[in-house]
């Protein structure tokens, strides 16, 4: 049987097919805004990967930030329930979810089954969410993906004083005005989202493993910077961002 999640984010759709609830067929992400064609355009490369026709697939699920929007759905799903048993499924033994996307951060506690108990959420600030990190790249000429090369020549990273993203742009054009150097910059930008995000993590309550999802997780500057915040190892995959959109299948799974 072959399940559909659909993980509508802000900045990005993701699209998992998923075999008989536990293999990956296919996988997309595509970098589009809610309310673009970024939804048909992920779902249309997985059914291409896969070789499979739409009616081929017993159950569909949406989650996400703009999962209300999407109406091809057999059912719209929370993306706390959906990166619980994501991450569960690449990584049993977590125990805390730390999933920072575009516009949001959340933490999660979940129990021995995967099952999320306990959560905390950041949606009223960009700080510490990956908008802040697109804002701060954008100041210094770098693309996203640079931002993890550049934390790691840091020699004497800058503390980023400011919680709010406006005044944080501020702080940054000050310090470049004064000539500190990109590297030790990006590495004083990570460190404010590791201590932001941190700070959440500690108010549910860290239960180890800690793993990471979302897109931030990708970048090594933040994750190496939150395990430094936390006292712990962070424990990552390489389809981090994909965790909405594989729980989403799961669930589909699970419903059929």
């Amino acid at each position: 049987m072959f399940t559909l999640g659909i993980d509508i984010g802000s900045t990005t759709s993701k699209a998992i097919i998923l075999k008989d609830g536990q293999e990956i067929v296919s996988s997309s992400i595509v970098i589009a805004t809610v309310g673009t064609d970024g939804v048909s355009r992920a779902i249309d490369h997985v059914l291409e990967e896969s070789g499979l026709q739409k009616e081929a697939i017993s159950c569909t699920v949406a989650t996400g930030y703009g999962r209300q929007t999407y109406e091809g759905a057999d059912f719209q799903v929370s993306e706390l329930t959906c990166h619980a048993l994501g991450v569960h499924h690449v990584c049993p033994g977590a125990g805390t979810v730390i999933d920072i996307g575009g516009q949001d951060a959340k933490v999660l506690s979940l129990n021995g089954q995967g099952r999320m108990v306990n959560f905390v959420m950041n949606d009223k600030c960009a700080a510490g969410t990956g908008r802040f990190l697109d804002v701060m790249a954008n100041i210094l000429k770098l693309d996203i993906s640079q931002l993890e090369v550049e934390a790691a020549k840091a020699e004497n990273p800058v503390n980023i004083s400011s919680t709010c993203t406006v005044f944080a742009e501020s702080e940054v054009i000050s310090q470049l005005a004064a000539g500190t150097q990109i590297p030790d910059l990006v590495a004083g930008i990570c460190q404010s989202v590791a201590t932001r995000v941190a700070s959440l993590a500690k108010r549910v309550g860290i239960k180890e493993q800690v793993f990471m999802s979302g897109g931030v997780a990708r970048n090594a500057g933040v994750r190496n910077a939150m395990a430094k915040e936390l006292g712990v190892e962070i424990q990552y995959h390489p389809m981090a961002q994909l965790m909405g959109a594989l729980g989403a299948s799961i669930y589909a799974f699970q419903k059929k």
